[in-house]
C-alpha cells in the first residue's frame, strides 16, 4: 500500500525549533527581566514607565512568536491576537492619559 504522510496544519519546517533557541530566548527573557528591575531602581522620571513597557513589549513578542508559535499559526488566530493587543493598547493610553490628568490637577 502506498501511504502518504499528511502534514498537520501546525507542523512546519519553521516550527521545528531545537532546544537551543528556547534556551537562548529564555536567557534573553531573564536578561530583559534583570534590565527591567535595574531600571525600576533608577529614577528616570517619566521614562521609567515607558522603558518598562518597551521591555515588556519585547518580552511578550518573544513569548508569542517563539514559545506560542504564533509565527506559523493560521491568519484568523493572528487577527484575534492583534485585536486583543489593540484593545490593551487603547486601555493603556486611556489609563495613562487619565493618570497624567489627575497628576496635573493636584498641582
Amino acid at each position: 500500500m502506498n501511504e502518504q504522510h499528511t502534514q498537520h496544519p501546525h507542523e512546519s519546517k519553521e516550527d521545528g525549533h531545537g532546544y537551543g533557541i528556547y534556551i537562548l530566548v529564555w536567557l534573553g527573557l531573564l536578561t530583559l527581566t534583570g534590565i527591567t528591575v535595574a531600571v525600576a531602581g533608577i529614577n528616570l522620571g517619566g521614562l521609567t514607565v515607558a522603558t518598562a513597557l518597551i521591555i515588556a513589549s519585547i518580552k511578550s513578542y518573544l513569548v508569542l512568536t517563539i514559545f506560542m508559535h504564533l509565527r506559523v499559526e493560521q491568519t484568523a488566530f493572528k487577527v484575534f491576537v492583534i485585536v486583543a493587543l489593540f484593545f490593551v493598547i487603547i486601555s493603556f493610553v486611556l489609563l495613562f492619559s487619565d493618570y497624567s490628568f489627575i497628576q496635573d490637577s493636584d498641582v
